[in-house]
Formats: C-alpha cells, sequence, structure tokens
C-alpha cells in the first residue's frame, strides 16, 4: 500500500489547483425587496445566467411553485404578493435541485434538450439524459 499512496500523493501534487477545489459550484442568493403587496426579484437576470437557464423557464417554473402572477422589468421581476427572501431562495434552490444538477453524478453541467414533446436534462459532465417533470 505504501507504493499506491506515494503515487497518489505525488498525483495529487502535480494537479492544477482549480482541480483540487471541491466547490466550484455556488447557488446564486436571491436579492429580494418587498414593495407593499408586491416581491421583486432583483437580481433574477444575473441569477438564470449564472445558472445557465433560460429566464423564461425559470421564471415559469419558479411563479407556478410560488402560484402567483409577475412582471418582467429588465433584470428583474416583480411578484404579485409578499414573498421573503428565504422563500424566495427555497424556491430557487428547488429549481436547481430539478432542472440544473445532474441527478446521477450532481454536477450543474447540464442543460435542457427538447426531445419531441418531452424535456430531457442532458449531463454534460456525465453524459447522462434524464426526463424532466412537466411545469
Amino acid at each position: 500500500m505504501t507504493d499506491y499512496e506515494n503515487l497518489l500523493e505525488r498525483c495529487i501534487c502535480k494537479m492544477p489547483e482549480d482541480c483540487k477545489e471541491s466547490g466550484r459550484f455556488t447557488m446564486p442568493r436571491a436579492q429580494v425587496l418587498i414593495q407593499g403587496a408586491r416581491t421583486i426579484f432583483v437580481n433574477f437576470r444575473d441569477a438564470a445566467t449564472e445558472l445557465r437557464r433560460d429566464p423564461k423557464h425559470m421564471l415559469k417554473v419558479i411563479a407556478k411553485d410560488l402560484a402567483t402572477s409577475y412582471e418582467e422589468s429588465g433584470n428583474k421581476v416583480i411578484f404579485q404578493g409578499r414573498f421573503p427572501g428565504p422563500l424566495m431562495n427555497r424556491k430557487l434552490e428547488s429549481y436547481v435541485k430539478n432542472f440544473v444538477l445532474c441527478p446521477n453524478c450532481c454536477k450543474p453541467d447540464t442543460k435542457i434538450m427538447k426531445v419531441g414533446r418531452d424535456d430531457i436534462l442532458k449531463c454534460e459532465a456525465c453524459g447522462s439524459k434524464s426526463p424532466l417533470k412537466k411545469i
């Protein structure tokens, strides 16, 4: 076992630093403002860009989860109703879990493909394909 451990240590030492990082994916956090009976998701487009997802798809899923209507305004989205920041972050985490992370390898390197009438989540890291639930 000593030879194996020595070889393993040599390999780890020769790896670039950015490969050694285990947490390269960081979940975007929702910046939320509540004004009266409306909630403003200030950095919505930035979050969609960081997740590499179509903002319209992401908005449709989150609005359905919140059971409310919305209005787009530039980088932000205005939801009808009062939704505190922690709730909005939970909805964003739910979206990431169901529509971004690969169910097999848990990496965010995925894309949504349309196959016939079905949406498929294709992982670019491990190559797996998983059906997505209808929204």
